[in-house]
């Protein structure tokens, strides 16, 4: 059983170096154990510190023109009364064009959020207060 000898010779040199590590150690002034430790914690992976360079940036950034807000995140909540009044502008809209109007044409020309188009269209449809004919985007409605 060579194989249980080495084993344990290292097993028992092992714990020599450790608990000769942990007199070290024991022994040593906190000052000594933080300056080998390299003093600041060190950071790990990731994004790297911000240099000097991002102050410059973002005064470059803050000069520079601002391009148009858009609305990001979810629509705000809408009452039954606003989509009701969505709808009668839809309907105003739509009865003017005798070709009718697609989704697209009617969001451009009454200046919705592209969120809010379907379900004032659908309420539309359910009150029979529109109609429809096509299909996905090529769908026309009708007044």
């Amino acid at each position: 059983m060579p194989n249980n000898s080495l084993r344990s010779a290292l097993d028992s040199l092992a714990s020599n170096f450790a608990s000769a590590v942990l007199d070290a150690i024991k022994g040593a002034s906190l000052q000594d154990l933080h300056a080998e430790s390299g003093g600041a914690p060190r950071r790990g992976p990731g994004r790297p510190r911000g240099s000097s360079t991002k102050t410059t940036a973002t005064a470059a950034r803050a000069s520079a023109p601002t391009p148009k807000k858009t609305k990001g995140g979810r629509l705000a909540r809408r009452s039954p009364a606003d989509i009701a009044r969505a709808l009668d502008a839809v309907v105003i809209l739509v009865r003017k064009s005798k070709k009718g109007l697609r989704s697209e044409e009617i969001r451009k020309a009454l200046k919705l959020d592209v969120r809010e188009v379907p379900r004032v269209l659908k309420e539309g449809l359910s009150k029979k207060k529109l109609k429809s004919k096509g299909q996905k985007r090529a769908t026309t409605y009708f007044a």
